[in-house]
């Protein structure tokens, strides 16, 4: 069982804090892989937390399940938490998000969407994204960008 499930069945939709990673993956043309979720929105790939695992392990597990591509060579950007990171999901589940967010070109293997979470993965140019894009993963692609600009 994920474990943030196992949580709520303790805390109920209380808040929580669940720690988690997500990947800029990026082509040869520099444009952004981008993953269209079941409820319509853009986001990065990437998830939460298991028991056990390091943040680079669950950016690598959470990109292999929702793509089938294997990322490597993964560098830190930066890890987002505070009050600006609260979320209250569709369920009434509350939680602050700690999110550790990575970037690479080195990616390997053929895209396999996993369709029970995604409806379509595709690379943006990262002065083009798409309308839908969250406000947290827009402001961790500027973020990316910023940086590598200077």
């Amino acid at each position: 069982m994920e474990y943030y499930k196992y949580l709520r069945q303790y805390v109920g939709h209380r808040p929580v804090i669940l720690p988690g990673s997500v990947v800029i993956i990026l082509n040869e043309q520099n444009e952004v892989l981008l993953q269209k979720r079941q409820d319509g929105n853009w986001g990065l790939p990437g998830g939460l937390m298991d028991l056990g695992e390091s943040f680079e392990e669950v950016a690598k597990r959470e990109v292999f399940e929702e793509s089938g591509l294997v990322v490597k060579n993964l560098k830190l950007l930066n890890v987002f938490s505070g009050s600006e990171y609260y979320l209250k999901v569709a369920n009434g589940d509350e939680l602050y998000s700690v999110t550790a967010v990575y970037y690479t070109k080195d990616v390997s293997g053929d895209m396999k969407i996993d369709y029970s979470e995604s409806k379509k993965m595709q690379y943006f140019p990262t002065s083009n994204l798409p309308h839908g894009l969250t406000d947290e993963y827009r402001g961790f692609i500027e973020q990316y960008t910023d940086c590598k600009t200077k």
